[in-house]
């Protein structure tokens, strides 16, 4: 960990109104959460397709720069890899935040690198990152009902029963943001793993 080279945090999901509220746009829903949490405001960046929101978690605390790629999920990682060069940071800082079917939905999981699931947005970072070594942050959605496409299920919206929980598993998948800058990956498991 570089002490003075900000947090990468990438809010992974699709651009345009028809998907603000897909389960595959999670990601965004938590970068525009943490962006009120640090006072950042998201404008789109220069020379680079993505929104881009700057602030520090708590007075002289790590610097965030939050990320909506605009690129459409599955080339997530040019924009990602042009911001982390310019503003420096290290692979080791850079943290993904998606949608995972493979998680229950109502449970948020803390992970350092591994597959990326069939996760086109991970696996665009991986290529564009040359490496899969970083952090994720995984809001479980589960898995389709029946024979539903994964496909048709990520680019639906939440169902009814989903959207009265939804604003806490936000909250909650910030707060293991906030805890994987702070204390790092394991921590964060420990401590939002069993609950």
């Amino acid at each position: 960990m570089t002490e003075d080279a900000p947090w990468l945090v990438v809010g992974l999901g699709n651009p345009g109104r028809e998907y603000a509220a897909n389960r595959h746009n999670v990601g965004f829903m938590v970068a525009d959460l943490l962006a009120s949490r640090v006072g950042g405001k998201f404008g789109k960046a220069k020379r680079v397709v993505a929104e881009v929101a700057e602030g520090r978690l708590g007075f002289g605390g790590p610097k965030l720069i939050l990320v909506k790629p605009l690129t459409f999920m599955n080339l997530s990682g040019a924009p990602v890899v042009a911001l982390a060069q310019f503003f420096k940071v290290p692979v080791e800082q850079v943290i993904a935040v998606h949608d995972e079917l493979d998680v229950p939905f109502g449970q948020v999981r803390a992970k350092l690198g591994g597959g990326e699931g069939g996760h086109n947005g991970l696996r665009s970072m991986s290529k564009s990152l040359g490496t899969k070594e970083y952090a994720r942050v995984r809001f479980g959605i589960g898995r389709p009902p029946g024979r539903q496409e994964p496909a048709d299920f990520v680019l639906a919206d939440f169902a009814g029963a989903e959207r009265k929980e939804l604003d806490f598993l936000v909250d909650r998948a910030a707060d293991v943001v906030e805890a994987v800058v702070h204390e790092g990956v394991e921590w964060a498991q420990n401590k939002y793993h069993g609950s």
